[in-house]
């Protein structure tokens, strides 16, 4: 089993306290920092665009893992990436099509960055196998996206079962995530079933035992 990367997500963070909190990630070894963006029409809520991200991309030395949950991200995709995305994922769901999956994840990597593409819990893991060898990572969401503190649904471990099988058959270099519930129960649950990347918000954000928390994701 690979080292797991730990992605710990600003939106459970104490704003008043942003760069305070994303030192203290940055200092118990998170590899990423997670973005979720959301534009309150695609999902039920509204988070933080482009200008949060620009105030605070090249404060860390983290990679900026950025999760757009947006209606258009053909549009807002190229935006992203200019105010510091390192690797940018967006939805499944949001496309009319196929053709346009694929377009967005060329668009992507023509400015740069890495091409990830996520998938609700009632989306069937199928869906991503066409686009596997063009992106960079699939990110698995294991709660309904929008809101934070959510539980993790266990009904998703099989579709990490089923990707990690695919990929590793057919030896393709692309990275799993998992997002939503994550607590150092369900991350062994998560890693056990093949998940290469741990996003985690509340469970790490407001404690002052981040460090040991974040410990624990990994064994």
């Amino acid at each position: 089993m690979n080292k797991v990367i730990i992605a710990p997500s600003i939106l459970s963070a104490d704003f008043n306290n942003l760069l305070k909190d994303i030192k203290a990630v940055e200092e118990a070894g998170a590899e990423w920092l997670h973005f979720d963006v959301m534009d309150g029409h695609f999902v039920p809520n509204i988070s933080f665009g482009q200008p949060v991200l620009k105030c605070i991309a090249k404060s860390h030395s983290m990679v900026n893992d950025v999760h757009i949950m947006i209606s258009d991200p053909f549009k807002y995709a190229p935006e992203f990436i200019k105010a510091g995305a390192n690797i940018l994922t967006f939805h499944y769901e949001a496309c009319k099509d196929d053709k346009e999956v694929f377009q967005i994840i060329d668009l992507i990597h023509d400015y740069g960055a890495k091409a990830g593409l996520s998938i609700k819990p009632g989306t069937p893991i199928q869906k991503v196998l066409p686009f596997l060898y063009s992106l960079d990572l699939v990110l698995i969401m294991s709660v309904e996206p929008g809101f934070g503190g959510q539980s993790f649904m266990t009904e998703v471990v099989s579709k990490v079962v089923y990707l990690r099988d695919y990929i590793n058959t057919n030896q393709i270099k692309c990275l799993i995530e998992i997002d939503g519930g994550i607590n150092e129960e369900t991350a062994k649950i998560a890693r056990l079933a093949g998940v290469d990347v741990l996003v985690a918000g509340s469970y790490l954000f407001g404690h002052d035992d981040i460090k040991e928390r974040m410990d624990k994701l990994r064994i």
